[in-house]
């Protein structure tokens, strides 16, 4: 199978001016919308540590949830081709970011939380080590600069 290039594109627009532009660090507003065709608009800010508005979405948030559904979605895909019938997936994932006095800074870490529930017993053991295998397909994963962690927990349905 030979390499494919998939191409992607979004809009991000600032809606910050409050009127006089960037004249003060403190006296723009960092809001802004990302669009793409076809979906519905996702409104951001920067992290309010960074002065931005808390009730929108910011890079730092975005980054971690790209890296938990990325992994989740491989996860998901695996399990099927390995006959694992996942029937509840959920992630708390968390991140360690730090700043430096330039104003510069980067993530350090990730550590995905994954809690799947499978249909059977004898499932287990086969999605516990699905989780390295989705890691390393994951494509957000293996393309960040720090350790992404996996730390999953299996859970067999109830049966009845």
């Amino acid at each position: 199978m030979s390499d494919k290039a998939h191409h992607y594109e979004v809009r991000t627009r600032w809606t910050g001016n409050t009127g006089s532009g960037t004249t003060t660090y403190r006296g723009y507003g960092r809001d802004h919308d990302v669009e793409a065709d076809g979906r519905p608009v996702l409104q951001g800010s920067a992290d309010a540590a960074f002065r931005g508005d808390p009730a929108r979405w910011n890079p730092e948030d975005l980054l971690l949830a790209a890296l938990s559904e990325c992994h989740m979605l491989s996860f998901l895909a695996l399990s099927v081709a390995a006959g694992v019938n996942v029937v509840a997936y959920e992630d708390t994932a968390t991140a360690q970011m730090v700043t430096h006095a330039d104003s510069s800074g980067e993530f350090t870490e990730a550590v995905l939380h994954p809690v799947v529930t499978v249909a059977e017993e004898g499932m287990a053991e086969a999605a516990r080590a699905l989780h390295a295998k989705a890691h390393e397909k994951c494509f957000i994963a293996r393309s960040v600069n720090f350790p992404v962690r996996n730390e999953p927990v299996i859970r067999v349905a109830a049966e009845g």
